[in-house]
């Protein structure tokens, strides 16, 4: 693989994760899988925390072993789960683990929340399932709790987002994991602002945007002298990893469906522009 294209690749799921070397030999791509490791939840002081420390040390563990096989990176890409995020503080240091999608906190956010903006309304602004865990009724459930992480917050990154900013120094907001958040407007292709403002929250707060093939930066000095390897560019890949799935169907035109099989499984279409009507609010399907 030495003489070939080389990438990185960083899948993480609910349970667990894995490092993969991609290359292009001969016009097409081989895959091996580098490392492999578990992704707990952490229960501690009534809430449930991921391990973003764990999970960033076993992305270094997976580049040192590239490093070791002497192998030279075109770039490193990581996709995750969805709507969970990362609080950064004034300083740049990462205030706490964050908080996993099946915490408690968020039951009975969501009718808290349609107090403030109606749910007739967040639906035609963002056309995403009502599930209490989207990442607008976690930051509702956290405000209303007074969470110290979200009050000492100078930004907010979705767990893909936080991995490249720990690799890089850069502070980004990648479209694909942003659609999970239930506050992003697929015709602004933007955090719509009156969704956070209500939650004393600003669009600046989640890093520049940043869409799939965007360089985000390349690994900061300080990883660079633990792996062994270079200024390897990090970029910007369909952060979300059932967009990264449907991104991947080998299918000969768009008239095809998906079903996506992970912690649950998704049967889906691909379209060209978000689907919001009456009849999709009605039976809550998402985009």
């Amino acid at each position: 693989m030495n003489n070939s294209t080389n990438f990185f690749a960083v899948d993480l799921g609910a349970t667990s994760g894995r490092t993969i070397l991609g290359c292009i030999e001969n016009g097409r791509l081989q895959q091996r899988e580098l490392t492999r490791f578990p992704n707990h939840i952490i229960q501690t002081g009534g809430h449930f925390y991921w391990d973003i420390f764990a999970l960033y040390n076993e992305i270094i563990r997976g580049l040192k072993t590239v490093a070791e096989e002497g192998i030279t990176l075109t770039s490193i890409g990581i996709d995750t789960w969805g709507v969970d995020f990362v609080c950064v503080g004034k300083d740049g240091a990462i205030l706490r683990n964050p908080l996993c999608y099946r915490d408690p906190h968020t039951e009975g956010a969501m009718e808290e929340y349609f107090k403030k903006v109606p749910k007739e309304k967040v639906y035609e602004k963002t056309g995403i399932q009502f599930m209490n865990f989207n990442s607008l009724f976690q930051l509702s459930a956290m405000r209303s709790h007074n969470d110290s992480a979200l009050e000492a917050a100078e930004k907010i990154l979705f767990v893909p987002d936080a991995l490249m900013y720990m690799l890089t120094g850069e502070a980004v907001c990648e479209y694909t994991i942003l659609s999970t958040s239930q506050m992003l407007d697929p015709r602004t292709k933007r955090i719509d602002p009156e969704l956070i403002e209500v939650l004393g929250l600003s669009e600046s707060q989640f890093g520049r945007y940043v869409n799939p093939s965007d360089t985000v930066g390349t690994l900061s000095p300080e990883v660079q002298k633990m792996t062994g390897l270079g200024a390897v560019p990090v970029v910007a890949v369909a952060g979300h990893d059932t967009g990264a799935a449907v991104a991947a169907v080998p299918a000969q035109d768009a008239h095809y469906a998906y079903l996506s099989c992970g912690t649950w499984s998704l049967l889906g279409i691909e379209t060209r522009d978000a689907i919001i009507n009456a009849k999709s609010f009605q039976y809550n399907f998402t985009n």
